[in-house]
């Protein structure tokens, strides 16, 4: 069995045996306990340090694009929520007022972020209106 770390290639497990075979399906196993867990903390640590790069890098744009991600995010569960006090045959004035709220904020530097944003906030804006609340 070879175990891939990061972009340098593999290590062959001791212990680990050949699963090829005339039958050809995916197969689990080989390696020890001990061997399966270090595998998968090492993968866990390497995700954080690229995630932490990642976070590192975004500059004013980035920043600005999780802004509206977290915003259409946010969006999108009161919608939700709003959605089901419907059914239930009420409507938190609470909650339409931070549906109001979220709709207002800064466009995201990404096209394609920014266009999805968009949607969500005109999905919100007509809920409002639904009900006589500008947004």
């Amino acid at each position: 069995m070879v175990v891939i770390r990061g972009v340098t290639g593999g290590t062959n497990v001791p212990g680990a045996r050949s699963t090829r075979g005339a039958s050809g399906g995916f197969r689990v196993g080989g390696g020890t306990d001990d061997t399966r867990e270090a595998n998968a903390s090492s993968g866990v640590a390497g995700a954080s340090a690229i995630g932490l790069l990642a976070v590192q890098e975004l500059g004013p744009a980035g920043e600005r694009d999780a802004r509206g991600f977290r915003r259409g995010e946010e969006m999108l569960q009161e919608l939700k929520a709003l959605q089901v006090e419907l059914l239930e045959g009420r409507a938190d004035p609470g909650r339409l007022e931070q549906l109001s709220r979220l709709t207002e904020g800064e466009k995201p530097a990404d096209p394609i972020l920014a266009e999805a944003l968009e949607a969500v906030v005109l999905r919100a804006r007509i809920e409002l209106a639904k009900r006589g609340i500008g947004g």
